[in-house]
């Protein structure tokens, strides 16, 4: 808005002749529209949609694990190629198949169960999220059982880390995938006691949506772990 100053003089008659007076100020007021002054309109920066940290970290985080774990089935099938000519056959004709499917089967079921604590938590329902880790870890905990069994079986077969090649690359592989599934066992621990301790919050969300990530991450891992070792003997 703009104010501008205008002097005005005023005549008037008074018997016939004519007389002016003194010069009065008159306030104009403009106003100036910002339509019509648009190049004037101070420059406007775009928002940026910066992605979320914590999926950001978990998917390099995950990575970093494929990476691990590549290296693992790298090792696996170096082994596998080199002893062929030893006592390789011999080790694997103790592999439980049967019990490999059962043991896929659980922990498939548990990452399908993790799922549905996702959609829980997406939809702010507790109860849910709680009902559905708790189910996910009781289904990881049975699973790590029934791994454990079909250690000490064979290993009263002379299956040992010792006893040949074969043994020691099954029990690192298996070992460290176990140990990742004992990892997000604690993870979803941490996630309940969180729930239970304070109101559930989207960082809370966020947090469980995380843990079922590296969850399902796992689970893809043993898959893999599966076809090398019960089926591709």
């Amino acid at each position: 808005m703009k104010i501008v100053k205008v002097y005005a003089l005023a005549s008037k008659k008074s018997g016939g002749n004519e007389m002016t007076y003194a010069a009065r100020p008159a306030i104009l007021l403009c106003v100036t529209s910002v339509v019509s002054n648009q190049g004037m309109a101070a420059p406007r920066v775009a928002a940026l949609n910066r992605p979320n940290m914590v999926s950001v970290g978990t998917i390099v985080f995950l990575s970093q694990e494929l990476m691990f774990f590549a290296g693992l089935f790298a090792m696996w099938f170096t082994s596998r190629a080199n002893g062929q000519e030893g006592d390789w056959a011999e080790h694997t004709a103790h592999i439980n198949v049967p019990m490999g499917f059962i043991i896929t089967t659980v922990l498939v079921l548990s990452s399908v169960t993790s799922q549905f604590g996702v959609f829980a938590a997406e939809r702010g329902d507790v109860y849910k999220l709680r009902l559905w880790y708790s189910v996910t870890i009781a289904l990881g905990v049975v699973f790590l059982g029934i791994m454990a069994f079909e250690w000490t079986e064979l290993i009263m077969d002379g299956v040992t880390v010792q006893s040949s090649v074969f043994g020691s690359v099954f029990y690192i592989l298996t070992g460290f995938h176990a140990a990742h599934v004992t990892a997000g066992l604690i993870s979803f621990g941490i996630i309940l006691a969180r729930i239970a301790r304070s109101k559930f919050t989207p960082a809370q969300a966020t947090a469980a949506m995380a843990v079922s990530y590296y969850w399902h991450f796992v689970d893809v891992v043993w898959i893999g772990v599966f076809v090398v070792i019960y089926l591709v003997q």
